[in-house]
């Protein structure tokens, strides 16, 4: 639960914000399920546009609301586009309250990185961090006496090792490039490619973390049809059918984002779990709000504002079972195999 002892309902913001709370609470009340103490895994990705960025001014305290509003439904979320500075971060985390921690990969340096990071933030009542924490990177090669690499990511893949209830799993978020936006730019599904071949090769290692693994991210996917898409199946990942197909930008009208798993431990769940995708912009920073916040610009300004203050994505999420004790008491209630 969020902390609200600092909206000032004095002014006419801290109504609003009270306001918009309450829009928030009840939409994700019917749509999110509720969070659980050692039964389930509410597993969510957002690409928070810019955040830490300065245009349009920012994010306010407002908006910092609105999203540690949504934040609190999950128990981990994966989070792209987290800038240089961690400002906004901090401010989200001391909304949140004490019991919530993230991790933050470096900056992305060179052009196509955008100076962007990757975050996890998480309930500490719910996961424990396993100490697992770094950046996906292709092996090098030895030219001469030179250590090279025949590929980089635009933005560099950033994994990390968590349990929750029975559940040990490594996580690895992306977000793949952009380029020209068309659905199947080469470099896009060149960077599809290699991580999951990469986080596959991971989970085929003697010395790996977990026998699970998730991938999830902004993967700039146009159509369920397009290269990157494919990649990602071929390479045995499953994509939860609740999630298959749904769009995640604010336009609602692409499939940007992504969750993937290679995971046995939850194999027969993934298909069938409940999942889905949460429109925040019925509730806050609605349409009819542009008088309030805008009032002498026109709609298109004011769409491509209200993307600063909350995002041009949609959260991603997907609810796991994390309690397999059931079926290891099963297990040791029968004799063992000679």
């Amino acid at each position: 639960m969020p902390f609200y002892s600092v909206i000032d309902n004095r002014t006419p913001a801290g109504r609003r914000t009270a306001e918009g709370l309450l829009r928030l609470k009840k939409a994700l009340d019917s749509t999110v399920p509720a969070k659980t103490l050692d039964q389930t895994l509410l597993l969510a990705s957002w690409n928070i546009r810019e955040f830490g960025g300065t245009k349009s001014d920012g994010r306010d305290k407002e908006a910092l609301f609105y999203l540690a509003e949504i934040i609190s439904r999950f128990d981990l979320i994966a989070v792209q586009e987290v800038r240089d500075d961690l400002d906004a971060l901090d401010g989200l985390m001391g909304i949140l309250g004490g019991w919530w921690k993230f991790l933050v990969s470096d900056v992305t340096l060179g052009v196509q990185g955008n100076s962007e990071r990757h975050a996890y933030i998480y309930d500490t009542r719910k996961l424990s961090f396993g100490g697992l924490a770094g950046e996906l990177v292709p092996p090098m090669k030895k030219d001469g006496d030179t250590l090279v690499s025949d590929f980089a990511f635009s933005r560099t893949p950033y994994l990390a090792g968590f349990r929750a209830g029975w559940f040990k799993f490594t996580i690895c978020t992306q977000h793949l490039y952009y380029g020209d936006a068309k659905p199947d730019d080469p470099q896009r599904q060149k960077e599809a490619e290699v991580v999951v071949k990469l986080l596959k090769a991971r989970m085929k290692s003697k010395d790996r973390w977990a026998n699970n693994a998730v991938l999830l991210g902004d993967f700039n996917v146009f159509t369920t049809n397009d290269a990157t898409f494919k990649a990602i199946e071929k390479a045995d990942f499953e994509i939860p059918a609740g999630l298959k197909g749904k769009y995640t930008n604010a336009n609602l009208d692409k499939p940007f984002d992504q969750m993937a798993f290679l995971a046995p431990d939850v194999k027969s769940q993934v298909s069938v779990a409940k999942a889905g995708v949460f429109p925040f912009f019925d509730q806050v920073y609605r349409h009819d709000d542009q008088a309030t916040y805008l009032p002498d610009k026109d709609a298109k300004t004011y769409r491509e504002w209200r993307t600063y203050k909350m995002s041009d994505h949609l959260p991603i999420w997907v609810e796991l079972e994390v309690d397999f004790g059931a079926d290891y008491l099963k297990r040791k209630a029968k004799p063992p195999v000679p």
